[in-house]
């Protein structure tokens, strides 16, 4: 890994997609809804879609004890946990619903619990969840289970029970060690206990442990981060996801809580970003793309080098590209070329599921154009690098002219040293990657057609 200098950070701090799908979710229109979805599921169980797609599920919890600042999850701030009973109740009526179409038996190789915070549930609950899921599909041997984990909310005992459940990835939602930040971004939890939860972690023998960081929260500085990335690298997470915060008071009402005066200078943010690379390059990390780092044995860092990274909406993964049955409140899917999202209320999702219909509002059935432009997004995003005749075969395309203002963009970010383009392919450079969102904006048609960049976070 060969850390990009500090010119480039600041020249490309700039607000772009992150591309966790193509078309991206703010694309979806209402016009899609719970009928089209049905027929998605239809032409998968006909195998019309894709026979040999395998299938991911996704179920998110939306319920959190407190409200972090910086949150923009769709979560339900409570401390009252017998809500969570009538929601399993129709989690259950929604996987009933999805076996009616797709057939019971299904199996899946990925599944992932987000939210919110998973393990709001209690024990007894995410058996419960875990039993019917299990009743429902096949979950497959080998296959990546993961759960997001504040690390206030568990115990060692707690850690043994996903272990027993068939968990084998953690992701601890960690954010800055600092007392200050914590105390500004109202999420206070000690070091020595994250600490202690990650050693119980190796101790039952997850196969992955994910630490979660941010940076440019209020009340961080470049020396404050330091320390931070300090206790991170000593910690020795076998991977780090290491976002950018996104101040959109105007979006998402937490954040307004937040003291604009204390949030760091765009020169603060980038040092922050430099010094996490130096660091993770000193540590032995493997720069696996955008915001996520993996020690070299890591499953994610193997792919990386074998050129079989894939991405899904949580990130980069090593599972093939994966239909996605999306459970739960304001949960996003793909079923073949399409995508779907559930309603983003209790209330709203209760009643779809009480009128026995797929609580679906809104998605997209994707065009012939999505799907060009998502493989070449994605083969960027993913390998660093396309070969034109690859898209020419399976699309009927002829690559210059199709692309050809497109090609014509990349002659900048070309002579900026970030990309090769030569007459059979394009190609990130090493130190293209370090900006491979912004070589995928230059292929996002509805990107390049509204300029409207506001709602998105900053690409590096």
């Amino acid at each position: 890994m060969s850390v990009v200098s500090p010119d480039l950070l600041r020249q490309f701090d700039l607000s772009g997609p992150r591309y966790t799908s193509y078309p991206t979710a703010d694309r979806f229109v209402d016009a899609f809804g719970a009928d089209e979805y049905v027929q998605a599921l239809k032409q998968r169980r006909a195998g019309v879609a894709s026979m040999a797609t395998p299938l991911s599920l996704y179920v998110h919890i939306p319920f959190c004890e407190s409200l972090c600042y910086y949150c923009a999850c769709n979560k339900i701030i409570t401390k009252h946990h017998d809500r969570a009973q009538p929601y399993l109740r129709y989690l259950e009526l929604e996987v009933d619903l999805h076996t009616a179409h797709l057939g019971k038996g299904q199996v899946v190789s990925q599944l992932h619990l987000g939210g919110g915070t998973p393990t709001f549930l209690s024990d007894d609950e995410l058996r419960s969840l875990m039993a019917m899921l299990r009743r429902s599909f096949t979950l497959a041997p080998g296959g990546e289970y993961s759960i997001e984990v504040d690390p206030r909310t568990v115990t060692p005992a707690r850690l043994a029970v996903l272990a027993e459940l068939g968990f084998n990835r953690l992701s601890f939602g960690v954010q800055d060690f600092d007392p200050a930040v914590q105390k500004a971004v109202h999420r206070v939890q000690a070091t020595e206990q994250v600490f202690s939860l990650v050693e119980a972690a190796r101790q039952l023998d997850f196969e992955s442990i994910n630490v979660d960081l941010i940076y440019g929260l209020p009340r961080q500085t470049p020396e404050s981060f330091e320390r931070t990335l300090a206790q991170v690298t000593h910690l020795r997470p076998d991977r780090v996801a290491l976002y950018a915060y996104a101040h959109l008071p105007e979006r998402f009402k937490p954040q307004r809580r937040i003291v604009s005066a204390d949030l760091p200078t765009a020169s603060d943010r980038t040092a922050m970003l430099a010094q996490s690379l130096v660091a993770f390059e000193k540590a032995d990390y493997v720069y696996v793309g955008m915001d996520h780092f993996a020690l070299p044995d890591d499953a994610l860092a193997i792919a990386k080098r074998q050129g079989r990274l894939h991405r899904n909406f949580q990130g980069y993964s090593t599972q093939p590209d994966c239909d996605l049955i999306a459970l739960g409140v304001s949960a996003i899917g793909r079923v073949g070329p399409s995508y779907s999202q559930n309603a983003k209320t209790l209330e709203d999702y209760y009643d779809h599921l009480d009128q026995g219909r797929l609580p679906v509002i809104r998605g997209m059935a994707l065009t012939r154009d999505d799907l060009v432009r998502r493989t070449v997004i994605m083969a960027l995003m993913c390998q660093g690098q396309l070969q034109f005749e690859s898209v020419e075969l399976a699309y009927l395309i002829d690559f210059s002219s199709y692309f050809a203002a497109e090609l014509q963009a990349l002659e900048v970010l070309a002579g900026q040293g970030l990309v090769a383009v030569s007459d059979s392919g394009i190609e990130v450079t090493e130190q293209g990657w370090f900006f491979v969102r912004a070589v995928a904006m230059v292929f996002d048609r509805y990107l390049q057609a509204d300029r409207n960049r506001a709602r998105f976070s900053k690409i590096i």
